[in-house]
């Protein structure tokens, strides 16, 4: 393959320079024009930009024109099989959700330049799927078997992302097992497990089709009441689904596409522990979005979470404790986790010295809920806060933890006894009101005093 032009042939790349050769003569003219002194070097120099700019607006024509894999008659060839961005005979076209098609390529390069719309219309996009464009393609292989022209191996060129054409080709493979045999199943889907994690480019794949995913998780949607007999097909599955939501531009396609977030949770209840684990993983990811931590909120998503939670098993809890952490972000889904039973839970977990810093942190987030505040109360919360400050190095968690009882105290006046007791045998909210985080601080000299009034008005009394 030859390349026409220069600047790697690139028509972006010669536009830019154009670009650039242009505002150059225009201060080099602007010079010769303002100032009546201006030398013969000024002159020279606005004469070669304006030699230069003409060599490359004339290359960008020809690389327009002629594709670089140029074969003599391809001057002539139909201008609808020319990718409007680079002006090539297309060898992938894709269409965009405008119904415009371009080579794939070049369209995949325009929307990770950050744009988001249609290049010919200027249309914005409603998605940035890209669907083949099955009928152009076969119209351009004809065209060129009629003029004994015969394309460069697709196989021979890669996107930006080092894909080929027969990596497509497989991927569609995989995905199309997906609805054969079981042991064709078990083989494609530990394949694209495989393929997901170690390629972000196959991962990208999936938000390229609408019906990808569904194909995917067509055994687990077919067979929801089997899956225990297969455990091994939904671990595969469900691994590949968290691989997906890790890809950023998928965490939202992949949640809101149907039966996703009910597929996850039923993976929470039953399989190995790794696929609960990896369920759990996979609803952490994709609460990034706020939206999603709204949708997976509302799926009842954080009962199964909080069951799990319970369960204590040592490979879950990170991703369990991650994922309940961030899906409470939002005030709806503290609600919810209160109503499942969150902060029994919890307590428990601390008070047996497990996850200590995670489960703080979402103990510390539910504080804000009353229902949450009035049970940490009732279920021994002051105690066991108080034991967590008193034998923490960490100063994170003896933050969190004087916050939550600042909270709790002052929403339950029969806790100050315990309080004052504490300070009179550890002094422990003294100690942090002198060598805490600010924040720290702050809370506990807030508790201080207000012990010291209800002191002083017991004395009065």
């Amino acid at each position: 393959m030859t390349k026409t032009g220069v600047f790697d042939g690139d028509p972006t790349i010669m536009i830019t320079k154009a670009s650039e050769l242009k505002k150059e003569l225009q201060r080099l003219v602007r010079a010769i024009v303002d100032n009546d002194d201006s030398n013969a070097e000024t002159i020279d120099r606005a004469t070669q930009t304006l030699r230069a700019l003409k060599e490359v607006k004339s290359k960008t024509r020809v690389s327009l024109r002629k594709p670089s894999y140029d074969g003599g008659l391809l001057s002539c060839c139909p201008e609808e099989f020319r990718c409007p961005i680079s002006g090539e005979l297309m060898r992938d076209p894709v269409i965009v959700s405008t119904g415009q098609t371009y080579d794939r390529p070049f369209i995949q390069r325009w929307l990770k330049s950050g744009h988001r719309t249609c290049p010919r219309t200027q249309q914005v996009l409603s998605h940035t799927l890209l669907t083949p464009n099955l009928l152009i393609r076969e119209m351009i292989s004809q065209w060129c078997k009629n003029h004994e022209m015969q394309l460069p191996d697709p196989t021979q060129y890669s996107n930006e992302d080092g894909l080929t054409e027969a990596d497509r080709d497989h991927f569609i493979s995989l995905l199309e097992k997906m609805s054969s045999t079981l042991s064709e199943q078990k083989e494609a889907a530990r394949e694209l497990r495989l393929l997901t994690k170690r390629m972000p480019s196959f991962r990208a794949l999936f938000s390229e089709s609408i019906d990808a995913i569904p194909q995917l998780l067509n055994p687990l949607s077919q067979n929801r009441s089997q899956i225990d007999l297969h455990p091994e097909l939904q671990e595969d599955l469900i691994t590949t689904l968290l691989n997906l939501s890790i890809h950023d531009n998928n965490k939202k396609f992949v949640a809101e596409t149907p039966m996703v977030i009910s597929l996850v949770i039923d993976a929470l209840r039953s399989g190995t522990i790794e696929t609960r684990s990896n369920a759990a993983a996979t609803l952490f990811t994709l609460s990034a979005l706020d939206s999603n931590k709204a949708l997976i909120g509302k799926s009842g998503a954080l009962k199964s979470l909080i069951d799990l939670l319970e369960e204590g098993h040592p490979l879950a809890m990170k991703d369990v404790a991650s994922a309940v952490f961030n899906l409470c972000i939002i005030q709806e889904n503290k609600a919810s986790a209160v109503r499942d039973g969150a902060v029994g839970v919890i307590l428990k977990k601390i008070a047996n010295r497990i996850h200590v810093d995670e489960l703080l942190a979402i103990l510390a987030i539910l504080s804000s809920n009353p229902k949450a505040v009035e049970e940490m109360g009732e279920l021994g919360g002051v105690p066991c806060l108080l034991s967590v400050i008193r034998e923490s190095l960490c100063p994170r968690n003896k933050e969190n933890c004087i916050a939550i009882l600042h909270t709790i105290c002052f929403n339950d006046r029969t806790k100050w006894k315990e309080m004052r007791e504490e300070e009179t045998t550890y002094g422990t909210i003294s100690q942090l009101a002198q060598n805490g985080t600010s924040r720290a601080k702050r809370k506990a000299s807030g508790i201080l005093e207000r012990l010291n009034r209800v002191v002083n008005l017991t004395r009065t009394a």
